[in-house]
Parts: C-alpha cells; sequence; structure tokens
C-alpha cells in the first residue's frame, strides 16, 4: 500500500479528500492528516509517507518549504500541490520542485482518481512493485501511445502527404485505432503563453489538458487521440453523425475546465479552434485545415472562445501590395541604417493591417512572419552581419506563435527588429570607432612629422571623403582641425617645461614655417608663443 499524507489548513477540505474516493481501491492508504506546514513536516519524518496531498500555501511551512524541506527527509516522496486562487508564482516554483501533479479547488472525485492512478503507476514503475502483466500492458500502452503518435507525425501534419489513400481499415491496423464510418473532426486548444515563464512547466500543463479532454469527451467517440506539438494540442475525434451537438457541448465544457488553469499559471491564454466535421477520414485535412485558420481568429476576436469556421472571413486582404510597400521602405531605411525609418514603416504596416475589415488573424500571423523574413533578406543584402540568422527566425517563430492578439504579435515584431537594429548599430559604431582610434593613435605618435589626410585614410583603409565625415561625426572636429590641437598641446608643453627657442619648437611640432606656426598657435590660445612663456613658464 501506499502511504498517503493530506495536508491543508482548512479541515473541511481535508475531511472532502478523505471522504472523497475508496482509497483502497488505488492501492492508498492515508496514515495521516495535518492542518499546518509544521504538523505536515513532523508526519513526514515520524511515517516516512509516499505521497503528500498538500496545499499550496498554509501557516508554518508553505507548500514550497514544505516540498523543500520534505525531500530532504525521503527523497522518493511525491507530492500532489493543491490551490484554490491565483498562486502562479508558488505553482510554477513547486512544479520545478518536482511535484507529480497539481489539483485546483474545488477538488473534483474523478480529477483526483485519475491524479491517483497515474501517481500510482508512476510509484509501482519507480519501485519496480509491477507484476509481470502490468510490465507488459504498460509497454503495450507505450508502444500503442507511439504508433498513434505516429498518425500525427507521419500522415495528418506531414506536408506533401496524400490523403486521399488514407483508409479508415488501413489507419486502424497501421496505427492501432478504432475508427468506424461516422464523423471524423479535428479541433486544437491553443496555448498562448510567456516562453520564459512557463516553458519548464508545459509538460505537466499539457498532462492536464489530456486529462480534461479524455474525461468529457472519450465516452462520446468511437475514438480520439490528442497529440501535442509547437503549444498546440491536436485533437482527431470520431463520433457518431447524430452527435455533433453533443460534441460540441463537451467542448464548451472542456474550455472552461482549461481556463481554470489559469489560476495557477501567470500570463496564459487558451483557445480552442474547431474544424469542420467530415464524413470521410480522407477529408481529416480539410478539417486540420479549417482548425488552424480558425485559431488565427483568436488574433482578431480574443482568446478564451470556442472558435469555428463560421467566424473564418471570406475577405482575402492586398497582401503583395502591403509586403511590396514595406519592402521598399524597410530597403531604403537599412541602407543607410535609419533605424526609426524601420520601425515607421512596421507601425505604418500595422496600421494599415489591423485596419482592414475582415482581415482574418491567420494572415497577419503569415504576413509578421514574412516581414521577418524580409528583414533578414535586407540586412544581407546590406552587408550587415546578424549571428546565426536561421536561429533569429526560428527563435522569432516560435514566440510570435505565442502571442495572443494582433496587437501583441505587432509589438514583438517591432521589438525583435528594434533590439536586432540596436545591436547592429552598435556593432557598426564600434567598427567605425576603431580606425577613429587608429588614427588618432597614429597623429599622436607622429604629429612632428608631415601627416595628410590622405595618409590617415590609407592607413585606416577608407577613402579620404568617407574617413574625413566618419573623423568629424566621432570627434566633433575635422582631421586638420585635431592635427592642429595636438600639434598646438605639444607646443604649449615644450613652451612651459623647456629653453628650447621658438623656432626649434616649430620644427619639433611639424612645422616648417615659423610664421605659419606662429600664427595657428595665437589663432588657438589667443597668445603669441613667447607670450604664453612669459605667462606660464
Amino acid at each position: 500500500m501506499i502511504k498517503v499524507v493530506i495536508a491543508d489548513d482548512e479541515v473541511k477540505v481535508c475531511q472532502l479528500i478523505c471522504g472523497l474516493i475508496d482509497w483502497k481501491s488505488v492501492d492508498m492508504k492515508i496514515v495521516g492528516v495535518a492542518h499546518n506546514g509544521i504538523e505536515a513536516l513532523e508526519l513526514i519524518k515520524n511515517l516516512q509517507p509516499d505521497l503528500m496531498i498538500t496545499d499550496i500555501r498554509m501557516p508554518g511551512y508553505d507548500g514550497l518549504e514544505l516540498i523543500n524541506l520534505g525531500k530532504q527527509m525521503k527523497k522518493d516522496i511525491d507530492f500532489i500541490i493543491i490551490s484554490g486562487y491565483s498562486h502562479f508564482e508558488y505553482a510554477q516554483s513547486a512544479i520545478k520542485y518536482g511535484v507529480s501533479d497539481y489539483l485546483l479547488k474545488p477538488i473534483n472525485k474523478n480529477e483526483l482518481l485519475n491524479t491517483l492512478h497515474k501517481t500510482r503507476e508512476k510509484y509501482k514503475q519507480r519501485t519496480e512493485q509491477l507484476s509481470s502483466e502490468e510490465q507488459l500492458r504498460l509497454r503495450l500502452q507505450s508502444n500503442i501511445e507511439k504508433l498513434r503518435s505516429g498518425f500525427f507525425a507521419e500522415i495528418l501534419l506531414q506536408k506533401g502527404v496524400d490523403q486521399a489513400d488514407v483508409e479508415i481499415n488501413k489507419v486502424n491496423e497501421v496505427y492501432h485505432f478504432k475508427f468506424r464510418l461516422g464523423c471524423f473532426q479535428v479541433f486544437i486548444v491553443k496555448i498562448d503563453y510567456d516562453y520564459d515563464d512557463i516553458h519548464e512547466n508545459i509538460k505537466i500543463l499539457e498532462e492536464k489538458i489530456t486529462q480534461i479532454l479524455r474525461g468529457h469527451l472519450q465516452s462520446e467517440c468511437y475514438d480520439m487521440e490528442i497529440y501535442f506539438k509547437n503549444s498546440r494540442a491536436y485533437c482527431v475525434l470520431n463520433y457518431r453523425i447524430d452527435n455533433q451537438k453533443t460534441i460540441r457541448k463537451k467542448l464548451r465544457t472542456c474550455l472552461d475546465e482549461i481556463l481554470v488553469q489559469k489560476s495557477l499559471f501567470h500570463r496564459i491564454e487558451f483557445t480552442i479552434g474547431l474544424g469542420t466535421a467530415v464524413e470521410n477520414i480522407r477529408q481529416l485535412g480539410d478539417s486540420l485545415k479549417t482548425a488552424e485558420w480558425t485559431i488565427g481568429q483568436r488574433l482578431m476576436e480574443g482568446t478564451g472562445k470556442l472558435l469555428d469556421d463560421a467566424s473564418i472571413p471570406d475577405f482575402s486582404s492586398d497582401r503583395n501590395t502591403l509586403i511590396a510597400d514595406l519592402t521598399k521602405d524597410m530597403k531604403n531605411s537599412l541602407e543607410v541604417l535609419d533605424k526609426n525609418g524601420v520601425m515607421v514603416a512596421i507601425d505604418s504596416l500595422k496600421e494599415q493591417v489591423l485596419n482592414k475589415p475582415n482581415i482574418s488573424g491567420q494572415e497577419i500571423l503569415c504576413l509578421v512572419m514574412e516581414v521577418c523574413n524580409i528583414y533578414l533578406i535586407l540586412l544581407r543584402n546590406c552587408q550587415f552581419n546578424i549571428d546565426n540568422g536561421e536561429r533569429f527566425y526560428e527563435t522569432f517563430s516560435l514566440r510570435a506563435d505565442l502571442c495572443s492578439s494582433s496587437w501583441e504579435l505587432f509589438v514583438y515584431l517591432s521589438k525583435i527588429i528594434s533590439g536586432s537594429l540596436d545591436a547592429i548599430i552598435e556593432d557598426k559604431k564600434q567598427a567605425d570607432i576603431k580606425p577613429i582610434r587608429t588614427a588618432k593613435q597614429y597623429i599622436q605618435q607622429n604629429y612632428m612629422n608631415p601627416i595628410t589626410l590622405k595618409d590617415i585614410s590609407s592607413l585606416v583603409g577608407f577613402n579620404d571623403s568617407y574617413f574625413s565625415s566618419l573623423f568629424k561625426k566621432e570627434c566633433g572636429k575635422n582631421f586638420s582641425e585635431y592635427l592642429s590641437e595636438v600639434r598646438m598641446n605639444k607646443a604649449k608643453e615644450l613652451l612651459k617645461e623647456t629653453n628650447l627657442c621658438i623656432a626649434d619648437i616649430c620644427q619639433t611640432v611639424g612645422y616648417n614655417d615659423l610664421k605659419h606656426f606662429t600664427k595657428s598657435f595665437r589663432k588657438f590660445t589667443a597668445l603669441k608663443p613667447n607670450e604664453y612663456r612669459k605667462l606660464y613658464a
């Protein structure tokens, strides 16, 4: 028997959990109940339970402290956390500590039972207490799950696969389904979230979504399967033709339960996109296509909804014109590295797109992806380097797909391109500064010799015109003024610290003409060389 401790500061919650199910039926026994973190930790120490079901917030030690300290006392103890309101920081941290699952208040009997069955199976696998029959069953189940997932990976989601030859009997035989004649339908649960906040915890959320969907839909279908990819739960349903209304009603119930999970996760949105119901398995690809298109509409209509193909607008935007205008404006700005011009071009596109009637969310997503691609192409054409361009596009694609509105999508596009341009501008600035530093260092070391703009330009590898412009931009004065300043400062130093005659100083600082030197010195200091020496020597 698996030993269980219940911990919650609400006595009624503990009583509910204890009496909600037949614990013997899941090979478990409640060995203790605690109403604060200190009591719970004491029970772990004294009773060495295998599983603790605990509230995330309690007096004494909260859930996080309890999990941390409990695992120090008993390394292999499992935890299931309970939460009744939004404590996503605690919940996500707890999940990172390795809790087995979580339950939301009010606790549902079926959800608790499913969670305990899953925990029991993991426990027995870990402790090698499974019988040979159970081990064989689990291996078969694992193989069947892989086969059924293959239907999505190899047929349904694989681009370029001709689905005209797909037959029910063949699919059932190869992929281990139990499809029958009736309705086939694809729907998608789209998860939009902050990648940095939730990515590590997405697996436990996927398990919860699977549990909810199967709990409500399995009994209404001949067969169903769920496949997670790219922040989507793809689900194929096969059911009786007269069962469409029931399926839709059940999907609304599923959505309501899935939306409850928002209380435990920060900045997360859920939407269900319903594909067209078809009566031939060969048309599943069409159902998938409408489901994907429908999911795109969350960008326009908002998340937290059950969307269907009735919400897809018929209008197709004049995309080519929009892209051509943006490309032209962006190209002109990038050629002179005008960041503001690039951002204005993107803002202009955003205004045009978001003010268009009937434009679809899918079109907006595709448009934004194309803008990113065009930006990278134009950067290469302008000879600007961006580290790992392919990786840049992949990361952009991944995170753009997690945006939950068209406004958020354009904000993300602007943020990424703005940051990229800042890095390029800084790199170019550093690249431009280096030759200026080289030039200034050369002048400091060779001011006593004849130096021309052509000499320095050649030294740093630029033409005279570009170097002259760059030098003035970086130094605030032109090349001749800087050279004169260096020579005059050296002359001032020699006048103050040596007894050299003015003619010798004139030669030492690079002047051949005493009259020219005197005129330049007076212009620089408002004094003649001999007057300067009298005042400062």
